[in-house]
């Protein structure tokens, strides 16, 4: 089965996070959650959802997992604003691995400058600056562009579990 990093911080977008996590789970794939310190716990803006950082992103690499899942929420805006989180998403755009991003997720790839000549979607108030990342924005509940995977809001999680665990297989 595959193993996938979360990338996430504080006030994370709640079910864009639990129920992708729970639907990978419950198909045998393996979560670590990085963070920017290893052993926080990091918290859910909505419903205050739990999530402890088993490690730091200045520990992992790209090539140490098979996908990348970025959650919604203020945490990708949180996250882009450090560069070892920016280069890390990046690096799985560059290597080619699966990357699932909803709704405020492309915000860390838009940051990574890897959206160019993409198909993406994402939360409605975000679709210029995917445009000017130079990606086509396509008001869809899921986008799949190769490795990519994109979806806009909670409304799209189911049909963003299905392209994402298809991805895995």
């Amino acid at each position: 089965m595959s193993h996938i990093a979360v990338i996430i911080d504080d006030l994370f977008e709640d079910s864009e996070y639990t129920q992708p996590a729970e639907a990978f789970k419950s198909e045998g794939h393996e979560l670590t959650h990085i963070g920017l310190e290893a052993g926080k716990t990091v918290k859910g803006k909505k419903d205050g959802t739990p999530v402890q950082i088993d490690k730091a992103i200045k520990d992992v690499a790209a090539n140490d997992f098979d996908a990348l899942l970025i959650p919604g929420g203020y945490s990708p805006d949180k996250l882009r604003a450090y560069d070892e989180a920016v280069a890390f998403a990046k690096s799985f755009m560059e290597i080619g691995k699966p990357i699932f991003a909803i709704c405020h997720g492309a915000q860390l790839l838009i940051t990574a400058d890897v959206l160019r000549g993409r198909k993406a979607t994402g939360w409605k108030s975000i679709a210029q600056d995917i445009k000017n990342a130079g990606a086509e924005f396509l008001d869809q509940e899921v986008v799949e562009d190769g490795n990519l995977v994109t979806s806009r809001n909670p409304d799209d999680i189911p049909a963003f579990v299905k392209v994402s665990l298809s991805k895995l297989e």
